[in-house]
């Protein structure tokens, strides 16, 4: 059970959307299976309009045993972890949570077969997930513990006191040091598995908002850091693809080198947040894997390598 106090008038639907960083189909079928209460009176309509401090009441599915799904065959680093939160490593190729077409163990199914006690916002799928990395992409993944921590931690991505750091490998380096890309993020008409920008304003665009920092460049391949303001699928790379760089192995968005790779050279190197409970702000870096780190030495000296990838440099170059 969980009880959300709300600060405007909203649509129940948009309002728990925000509040618990959900996709409104989560929050429908939420409300779908008569799991939510405003005023502890039962409310089935999506639709309905929630006044200032009206009281939201959930009723939260139990996660299935894990007998269910597939069992993992392979271990995830763990960078943190106490009573209320879980930072991982994540490796390259390793998918974040089930769906329908999805055919193989994911992190979850780790979690879960680890025993690890998660929030359950999200429902059994996506348990403790406050937020995802693509299948190629690897780096760090925050999980939350209990649903007090996750809705503290999902408030963060709304107000921007939580964020990420990125590395990626790319084809050229940009053009100018700093770059920012504003603009919006929509499916591609042509092809479903792949998003394009826009600047039309129509209901299926998304506002998204990356920057972009030259960290080093070679005749072969540039490293670049990128922050994210918002979580868009695909955003770094729909961003990149946006000022003609691509990332190395990339080819949904335009990687046409003549090395092959087995996964997108994207990783995410540090995640920062204020800690559910201590309310300190807290750092995590998340070491690179092997396959990203060695095309950094075939590139670079160990010591620009060391420089440019340090902590304190980039928070210097993102602003903090």
């Amino acid at each position: 059970m969980l009880k959300i106090s709300s600060l405007c008038e909203e649509r129940l639907d948009i309002f728990l959307s925000k509040a618990l960083n959900q996709s409104r189909s989560q929050i429908l079928k939420l409300i779908k299976e008569e799991n939510v209460f405003v005023n502890n009176k039962l409310e089935n309509k999506a639709s309905y309009k929630i006044k200032k401090k009206d009281e939201i009441m959930l009723l939260i599915p139990q996660i299935k045993d894990i007998k269910e799904k597939y069992i993992p065959e392979f271990n995830i680093d763990i960078l943190y972890e106490d009573d209320d939160i879980l930072i991982l490593n994540k490796a390259p190729n390793i998918v974040v949570h089930g769906a329908t077409s999805v055919k193989e163990a994911t992190l979850v199914d780790w979690l879960l077969y680890k025993g690890y006690s998660l929030s359950n916002l999200n429902g059994e799928c996506r348990a403790g997930l406050v937020h995802r990395l693509d299948k190629g992409t690897s780096g760090a993944i925050l999980i939350a513990k209990n649903n007090t921590a996750h809705q503290f931690l999902a408030m963060q991505l709304l107000d921007k006191s939580m964020g990420r750091f990125y590395l990626s490998l790319c084809d050229l380096a940009l053009k100018e040091k700093r770059m920012i890309n504003e603009k919006a993020i929509m499916r591609c008409p042509s092809n479903r598995l792949k998003k394009i920008t826009t600047t039309s304003f129509t209901p299926q665009a998304k506002n998204a908002k990356t920057e972009f920092i030259n960290l080093l460049a070679s005749d072969n391949c540039s490293l670049i850091a990128a922050k994210l303001y918002t979580g868009r699928t695909h955003q770094i790379r729909v961003h990149l693809n946006d000022f003609n760089r691509h990332i190395l192995g990339d080819e949904l968005y335009g990687y046409k080198g003549k090395i092959k790779y087995n996964r997108v050279m994207l990783h995410a190197y540090l995640i920062y947040f204020i800690h559910p409970k201590t309310k300190e702000l807290m750092f995590v870096k998340a070491p690179m894997f092997d396959d990203f780190y060695q095309i950094l030495k075939e590139n670079f000296t160990q010591g620009e390598i060391d420089e440019k990838t340090s902590l304190d440099y980039l928070k210097f170059c993102f602003g903090f």
